[in-house]
């Protein structure tokens, strides 16, 4: 299957995989089912790249917060109500 095409960021908090973090682990298994290419972003340990996603996300600082072609999408939940709602696979595809 080819990926995607759209431009696709993960701004995420990379440490040991603990219950804090499971919403970031739920989306991996959804993105790959969609073949979507994204560029993980951690922001734990980077001010600037944190400073970022804050800036892009409207003050959301928690993470996962995803953005697709630039558009800031929400964070876990937002992104599968998406997929439920039957709206990811058209913005995954930029005709959203």
């Amino acid at each position: 299957m080819t990926p995607l095409r759209t431009s696709t960021s993960l701004f995420t908090a990379a440490m040991t995989w603990s219950r804090l973090f499971v919403p970031v682990h739920t989306i991996l298994p959804l993105l790959n089912s969609k073949n979507v290419e994204f560029e993980d972003i951690d922001v734990m340990m980077d001010r600037v790249r944190k400073a970022e996603m804050v800036e892009r996300a409207g003050g959301r600082t928690s993470v996962p917060q995803i953005f697709i072609d630039g558009e800031h999408v929400g964070g876990c939940d937002d992104l599968y109500a998406l997929e439920m709602a039957g709206k990811l696979d058209p913005l995954l595809e930029g005709s959203a």
